[in-house]
């Protein structure tokens, strides 16, 4: 029986592979902005391109990847060519998925978002780069209101008023960060009033009595449980103390909101290690411990244990937020997210970017589920420069990618407003007052380039001599980092050597001078001695000769 190969989508071009050159990025810091020692960075430039160019340092440390890309929906956008052929579509997101991966680090997660013209097909792709068994969640997004009789189904559509984000992990991801949603307390009662479904904290512990030492037992792993015992405790439910004080259930759940409780048949070796140690009456318990995993793992944490079956007590206020004098029931984010105000958001940041424009409510939920503060974020689709300015609001280092002027006029103008303190978007929430910076870069022009005279390739004039160092060195898996003799190395053992002179066995000899026992030399030079017999751990090549069978130097990259 013949052998089947693994399910994957093909297309015309698929295996076409070109030859990138992993350009250097040039920064302009008469563009840069804020803190000279910070590391954010915005790129100017083709993102296929740009993206080639991170590899080296950036490989395996991006935390989240949040990408917009264009649609391929046809519609006129200044910036994208969105009405590409389909196979043309995928190969351009092929390319850039498969270094996104690389980028991603190990517990990383990208976000993809996209509506439904190529969604199933990017999530096959995705399964394909990325690995069907790290595929998350799929997420819809209400992105405005389908109402009123007009539109529905003049073309043999339904109205459009979701999109969707494709999010997968790598072979660490473990679980996303808590996040939350929340509805102010009386509309979450009366929609369970509606729905036939009961409120389950509804108990209050006017008093919690007096807690006295009871005993010290012990956990799976030897550490000390400490148990008291509360005497003359009293409780009431939240009608009654509504009845008592002539208010109404609300403005009880309001006073008594510290107190508001309800309890569960909780299935835990610490329970039950506190029914086996204390008695079965109908008593209250709390004990003091180090949890070994959870939200308060190696945090001292007080619980509450009550009845003659040891309950576990589950407080109100754990799962709801008091801000200005109202209660939110918090629930925990789900894949609909319908909640996103998208009013305004064409004047988030103090630009415009027609019919592209994420509002930051959306990536701020992202950056909650999928990253902490000091995180590396990536977005190689800037467009008018959403998540970088989220990131930076939020104390997260980020990378932003665009191309074409609006790079400046929107990318640029935006983030700098962020620097200075701009307070639309999610400033207010998470009291974003500026500060910080970042570093403006441009992509470096092809190494090697065609000589206008002569059928031969010569070195980009444009470049300094310095600028071919780290050139070369990001063409052969280097690390440029100058040092002695050496322009960088790919190893502790393996380092490179480029210089304008002459080559021959004495200079070979006189570079290996800085070599330490079991290192390897590679030396990149313009002209060498032909018949050099050279050590097994010294290899020479030439410029730019050596260089053309390694990129691709007359490609264009098209978006």
């Amino acid at each position: 029986m013949e052998k089947k190969g693994k399910l994957e989508l093909t297309w015309v071009g698929k295996y076409e592979e070109e030859k990138l050159e992993p350009r250097i990025l040039i920064e302009d810091k008469s563009k840069s902005y804020g803190d000279p020692n910070t590391e954010n960075m915005l790129i100017h430039g083709d993102n296929l391109l740009a993206l080639k160019a991170l590899e080296d340092k950036y490989t395996g440390k991006v935390k989240c990847i949040y990408i917009d890309p264009p649609y391929n929906t046809g519609e006129a956008f200044d910036e994208y060519d969105d009405n590409v052929e389909h196979s043309i579509w995928l190969q351009l997101m092929k390319q850039r998925m498969e270094i996104l991966n690389k980028l991603l680090a190990d517990d990383g997660t990208i976000f993809v978002q996209l509506n439904d013209e190529e969604l199933c097909y990017c999530r096959v792709l995705m399964d394909e780069v990325f690995g069907r068994n790290n595929f998350i969640n799929m997420i819809a997004v209400k992105t405005k209101n389908s109402s009123g009789a007009s539109g529905g189904g003049e073309d043999r559509k339904l109205k459009k008023n979701i999109e969707h984000i494709l999010c997968y992990g790598k072979q660490d991801f473990k679980k996303f960060y808590p996040s939350y949603t929340t509805v102010e307390l009386s509309q979450y009662l009366e929609d369970m009033k509606i729905n036939g479904v009961s409120f389950k904290y509804t108990m209050v512990f006017t008093s919690l009595g007096r807690r006295k030492y009871y005993k010290t037992i012990k956990d799976g792993a030897g550490r000390d449980i400490i148990i008291y015992k509360h005497e003359g405790y009293e409780t009431k439910s939240i009608r009654q103390l509504a009845v008592e004080d002539e208010i109404t259930e609300i403005e009880a759940f309001e006073n008594y909101y510290d107190y508001v409780c309800t309890t569960e048949n909780a299935q835990t070796s610490i329970r039950t290690r506190v029914r086996e140690a204390t008695d079965d009456l109908d008593n209250l318990y709390s004990i003091d411990y180090y949890p070994v995993s959870g939200r308060n793992k190696g945090k001292l944490t007080t619980v509450h244990f009550v009845g003659k079956n040891k309950r576990l007590v589950s407080w109100f206020k754990n799962v709801c937020v008091k801000e200005r004098g109202h209660i939110f029931k918090k629930e925990k984010v789900g894949s609909l997210w319908e909640d996103l105000n998208w009013n305004n958001v064409n004047r988030e940041g103090g630009v415009v970017f027609s019919g592209g424009k994420k509002p930051e409510i959306l990536i701020k939920r992202i950056m909650e589920l999928a990253t902490l503060p000091g995180d590396i974020i990536l977005d190689s689709f800037l467009g008018s420069g959403t998540t970088m300015a989220v990131a930076h609001k939020m104390n997260r280092k980020w990378i932003g990618i665009e191309m074409g002027e609006h790079a400046y006029s929107l990318c640029k103008t935006r983030i700098d407003g962020v620097i200075d303190g701009e307070q639309g978007g999610i400033s207010k929430e998470v009291n974003w007052q500026g500060g910080g910076g970042y570093k403006f870069y441009e992509l470096a022009e092809p190494l090697l380039v065609k000589n206008k005279s002569l059928p031969v390739y010569q070195i980009n004039p444009s470049y300094t001599w310095d600028m071919v160092c780290e050139a070369i060195c990001k063409i052969e898996g280097f690390t440029y980092e100058p040092s002695g003799e050496f322009q960088g190395h790919s190893s502790e053992n393996r380092f490179i050597h480029i210089t304008e002179e002459f080559v021959n066995t004495k200079y070979v000899m006189s570079i290996m001078m800085n070599l330490g026992d079991k290192q390897s030399l590679l030396i990149y030079c313009k002209k060498n001695q032909a018949d050099m017999i050279l050590p097994e751990n010294v290899e020479v090549k030439k410029i730019p000769k050596d260089l053309l069978d390694k990129c691709n130097f007359e490609s264009e990259v098209q978006e």
